[in-house]
């Protein structure tokens, strides 16, 4: 699933070819996503998108007169490809630009989105059931204390709660537990205001360095197969269940929680 810096990453990919950019066509081949793809998309046609910002996991293509608002769900990427290339599987929307390129979303579980609204980006929400909590970039050690108090909630789902942060999934939750020494299931309301400064500091690092790799490794959307390299990195914890831990060498233990991988070391993470 694109997690925070995947999608970040994308952004910073396509918008040097976007912005600036006036929209020629969009062409709709399978509209059956995780909400249909709305006829009005077909408004975005002679606009020039000014930005491409994000709001959360949203990747937002604004113009003077509304904005296209993305979503990759589980298994959604975006490609920027010349126009004409053939369509392959899954490739269910192309936004050609003026400039001979193209943007297809490739989504083979359909759980994306493509969106659109005449209102200013910044006067958008997302779904109310999408909704998030506080972006990872705004929340400080005194919002998490303040959402913490109280919860018996396993710290590691609370972090994937989006009422509560947006933007820390699975990945990037393990390694940031991992870094502030915090096993994944502590209770989120019995750890202390420092240690969760500490995760809070943590979490920024994580998904700061995630979109700085990612940002190394993805190099070029036009590339031949178009598959964009997410973050070549070197994971402390997630996807090494059973292997040795890079600071004591206890091996890592892997369980399920939430219907989800969780890796954390029983010595340094308590």
């Amino acid at each position: 699933m694109p997690e925070l810096p995947e999608v970040e990453v994308s952004r910073q990919g396509i918008s040097p070819w976007l912005t600036g950019i006036k929209v020629t066509r969009v062409v709709v081949r399978d509209g059956r996503l995780r909400w249909p793809v709305p006829g009005e998309i077909q408004e975005l046609v002679d606009l020039v998108i000014h930005r491409v910002s994000r709001r959360a996991k949203y990747l937002l293509l604004e113009t003077d007169f509304g904005t296209a608002i993305l979503h990759l769900g589980m298994s959604g990427s975006l490609r920027v490809l010349d126009i004409g290339t053939p369509a392959e599987k899954h490739d269910h929307v192309d936004i050609e630009l003026a400039n001979g390129k193209l943007l297809r979303l490739n989504d083979p579980r359909r759980l994306g989105a493509l969106r659109w609204t005449r209102d200013p980006a910044e006067a958008h929400a997302p779904p109310a059931r999408a909704r998030p909590g506080a972006p990872p970039d705004a929340f400080s050690a005194d919002y998490l204390r303040g959402r913490a108090k109280g919860r018996s909630t396993a710290i590691k789902q609370f972090l994937m709660d989006n009422q509560v942060v947006v933007g820390v999934g699975n990945i990037y939750a393990n390694e940031a537990l991992y870094a502030a020494g915090i096993h994944p299931k502590r209770a989120a309301g019995n750890i202390s205001g420092e240690r969760l400064g500490t995760l809070v500091a943590e979490i920024k690092r994580v998904l700061a360095e995630a979109i700085r790799q990612g940002g190394t490794t993805l190099k070029d959307f036009t590339s031949a197969d178009g598959k964009p390299g997410y973050f070549v990195q070197q994971l402390q914890v997630y996807g090494r269940g059973g292997q040795p831990c890079f600071h004591c060498h206890t091996l890592l233990t892997e369980v399920r929680m939430g219907q989800r991988t969780t890796v954390f070391c029983s010595h340094c993470q308590r």
